[in-house]
């Protein structure tokens, strides 16, 4: 299956809604095409909605640690939205929830990306 992703702009935040798997091989590469491409169009405020993820290997999780790294180097924050019980799991298992804001509500997680709240990430 392959990984669809959608950028859409609500003030300063991307919210990319995001469907499939992000596993090796061409699902990664356009993650981080996607991910490069934002930051070099200047967005750097990033919610990826992984409400229909329904799987992540582990290149997908070096891949959002990495989209992390990019943009906290850059300014900016990478935020996670509604993940599915089975990518929360692995989040916790690989303890990589410690390292992501993750929300439920997406008003409330594009509002966190205030200026005080994205400098502290």
């Amino acid at each position: 299956m392959s990984l669809y992703l959608t950028p859409i702009n609500i003030g300063e935040v991307t919210v990319v809604d995001a469907a499939g798997r992000i596993t090796l091989g061409e699902n990664t590469m356009s993650f981080r095409k996607m991910i490069h491409e934002l930051t070099a169009g200047g967005r750097k405020k990033i919610l990826l909605n992984m409400a229909d993820i329904t799987y992540v290997d582990s290149s997908g999780i070096g891949e959002l640690i990495a989209a992390f790294t990019t943009v906290k180097h850059q300014g900016g924050a990478v935020k996670l939205l509604n993940p599915t019980k089975r990518v929360c799991d692995l989040l916790h298992i690989t303890r990589i929830y410690t390292v992501f804001e993750v929300f439920e509500d997406r008003g409330r997680a594009v509002s966190s990306f205030s200026v005080g709240k994205v400098a502290g990430n």
